[in-house]
């Protein structure tokens, strides 16, 4: 392996994915690995963090093991170890977090903790590192929902948020309710994409000036309807659940980037996995005549690559995070 690059280990664990990566230069991902844990929570109908940081306990040595394997890489020849430290579920960030630390110390290596929203960023990155700035980012996940100024790496502004649910969780909910199963968001997608009728037209929320975004009210109205017509098939309910928060996602988004005067548009989260507002996205875009920057699925759903890319830039401009460092379940984007 050659001494040229800057090859950085990643570990990310901060809900019930564990991942571990290795990136050179900080966007040729050399290694992704990613183990799921959605078969252990999905009998819970959402994630246990004691089942999780259990998991991540049994998962994490045989990912790295495999994510070495597949890179052709020696401890040796890394850069750095990085590690997701905030925000998420404290017992499975402090999995982690001290196995990144403990490697950085055995191997002699600067050990780097990654901001989780700061690394969704960066997935961008890792397929268009010529991406031009300043850009909005919508984050969207099951536990976050913003829009972020993204003025240039490291300098970051939310703009908008939500009040209540993230988009994620109403997904989960809504499925919830309807008896799809765990996770929500891919059964909802999944049968709204074969659905060919008119979507119900569900309530938008929160369509004012604003920036913030509110799903509870958009759940609500779901279970209302359901009591009220209870014939009504899951995939006619599903398409017009996903089309009304995709609808609310897309023109809050485009209102931030018509508001701040960016040049690109980025979506990140594991619900910019969605089919619908993937597609939606871009058009959006290409109508404002703005760059669309989507990135690949394994990219939108938690990963290490994304974390070891924003490692990269954060070595350079902060230097190492101290040992000493620990894990920040509430951690806010520019902390």
């Amino acid at each position: 392996m050659s001494s040229a690059r800057d090859l950085f280990l990643a570990i990310e664990t901060s809900c019930d994915e564990t991942s571990v990566a290795i990136v050179a230069d900080g966007t040729e991902t050399l290694a992704n690995v990613v183990s799921s844990q959605v078969e252990i929570h999905a009998p819970f109908g959402g994630v246990v963090p004691e089942v999780a940081s259990r998991a991540h306990l049994q998962n994490l040595e045989p990912v790295l093991t495999q994510a070495l394997r597949q890179a052709v890489v020696e401890p040796d020849d890394l850069t750095a170890v990085a590690a997701t430290h905030g925000p998420g579920l404290i017992g499975a960030l402090l999995v982690g977090v001290t196995a990144a630390k403990t490697l950085a110390l055995a191997w002699n290596k600067p050990y780097v903790g990654v901001n989780h929203l700061e690394g969704h960023i960066f997935a961008a990155f890792l397929e268009r590192p010529d991406v031009r700035l300043p850009m909005i980012t919508l984050l969207v996940s099951g536990g976050h929902t913003s829009l972020v100024h993204v003025r240039d790496r490291g300098e970051y502004t939310v703009v908008g948020s939500t009040i209540d649910d993230a988009a994620g969780e109403a997904f989960d909910k809504v499925a919830r309710y309807l008896g799809l199963g765990y996770p929500g968001g891919p059964v909802i997608d999944r049968i709204a994409s074969g659905f060919a009728g008119e979507p119900i037209a569900f309530p938008r929320g929160l369509m004012d000036d604003s920036l913030d975004f509110s799903f509870s009210g958009m759940k609500t109205a779901v279970v209302n309807y359901v009591r009220k017509h209870p014939d009504t098939p899951n995939d006619a309910i599903a398409a017009g659940f996903q089309d009304a928060v995709v609808d609310v996602l897309i023109t809050k988004t485009m209102q931030a980037v018509k508001r701040h005067g960016v040049i690109s548009a980025c979506l990140g989260g594991g619900v910019a996995a969605n089919s619908a507002l993937r597609r939606r996205f871009e058009v959006a875009c290409d109508d404002l005549g703005v760059d669309s920057l989507v990135p690949s699925r394994q990219f939108c759903t938690d990963n290490a690559a994304m974390i070891a890319a924003a490692a990269h830039w954060r070595l350079r401009h902060d230097g190492p995070t101290p040992l000493s460092g620990g894990a920040t379940p509430s951690l806010g984007l520019g902390s």
